[in-house]
């Protein structure tokens, strides 16, 4: 059964009039925590796309770029954007739901940000109040402001980011120090190890911009260091 099925049969649930919270702490365990991490990516970009006051086009077109919804499986994806969006229920609510839902595996919840943030800058601007959102849902999250600052850098088009920032290590580290704060991210990157933390298949795409990212600061760091 694929994940879109799977996020069917959740929406069974809504139909009977159930919200999308409740429909969260029914999908706490594998393999039922890739729905629930499909469906918090979902409906928190619903409650992000508030924020700046439109979705794009670009903006849809990341999510599918990510996710890769089957044409057969886009109501499913729509209607839980949808409810999201329409949901009286505010996104510090969804978030707080979310944090509680994976609190025992933090790594998920840094997964389900960069997902945000794929979406937030897919069409090229990042808007103050995207910013605003995101910073408020790490927050809840209890994500370390040096690991939000790291996120940010390796998706907001801007100047270069700087290569410390985005491996979230002081230029005062030792090069060895920083060699091995940069393994454990290529570790932690794998799409094996994200897999096992219950990431879709669908949106183990996330790993590959994160990949590039932590390589090419590695690789500009080392670069310096040996001058």
């Amino acid at each position: 059964m694929s994940i879109w099925s799977r996020i069917s049969d959740a929406l069974s649930a809504l139909a009977s009039g159930e919200g999308l919270g409740a429909v969260f702490d029914k999908l706490r365990t594998p393999p039922e925590r890739s729905v629930a991490f499909t469906i918090a990516v979902i409906a928190l970009s619903a409650k992000m796309a508030k924020a700046d006051g439109l979705v794009t086009r670009d903006e849809v077109t990341a999510f599918r770029d990510v996710f890769h919804v089957p044409p057969e499986e886009e109501a499913a994806a729509a209607r839980v954007f949808n409810l999201a969006r329409e949901d009286v229920a505010g996104f510090e609510d969804y978030a707080a739901r979310i944090a509680r839902m994976f609190a025992d595996d933090p790594a998920v919840l840094s997964d389900l940000m960069e997902g945000l943030f794929h979406i937030a800058c897919a069409d090229g601007q990042y808007h103050p109040n995207e910013d605003q959102f995101l910073e408020r849902v790490a927050e809840i999250f209890n994500m370390a402001p040096r690991d939000f600052t790291s996120l940010r850098a390796r998706h907001v088009p801007d100047a270069a980011p700087d290569p410390y920032v985005v491996l979230g290590v002081d230029t005062s580290m030792p090069l060895g120090e920083i060699r091995a704060v940069w393994r454990q991210q290529v570790r932690e990157t794998h799409p094996d190890q994200m897999l096992g933390r219950g990431v879709p298949e669908e949106a183990i795409r996330l790993a590959e911009r994160r990949m590039q990212a932590i390589n090419e600061a590695w690789e500009e760091i080392s670069a310096h260091h040996g001058s």
